[in-house]
């Protein structure tokens, strides 16, 4: 089995101003995800809904100091809202169900997963 993280991307000031009919109609794209997983074999290993960028802090180090800031590592439109981790053997059926996640405004990033390096 390979390991797979499914990074969910998006616009969060459209989550923070969808109303709950909204929210209900994506988190029952999350369960119909949930649900094509198990029946076709995958497995979710882990995953969280992620708070909202603005909460975010980043760590820098310079020779002398770690500098901790306020927010984003990054300005964009698109912020990670939160992610699954998936073992599969069959990565194209598994991005065949993540379309289930994705829309026109909101992607679904897949990457492999790496093992750990050798001791």
């Amino acid at each position: 089995m390979t390991e797979y993280v499914v990074l969910l991307t998006g616009d969060e000031a459209t989550w923070e101003a969808a109303g709950p009919e909204e929210r209900a109609q994506i988190y029952a794209r999350h369960g119909e995800f949930s649900r094509l997983l198990e029946e076709r074999g995958h497995r979710v290993t882990g995953g969280a809904e992620l708070a909202h960028s603005r909460t975010a802090k980043v760590v820098r180090r310079s020779a002398e100091d770690v500098v901790v800031t306020d927010g984003p590592y990054v300005e964009s439109v698109e912020q990670l809202g939160g992610f699954y981790v998936v073992e599969s053997d069959d990565l194209d059926d598994l991005l065949q169900i993540c379309a289930v996640l994705a829309d026109a405004e909101d992607g679904v990033e897949v990457r492999t997963c790496l093992p750990p390096p050798p001791d």
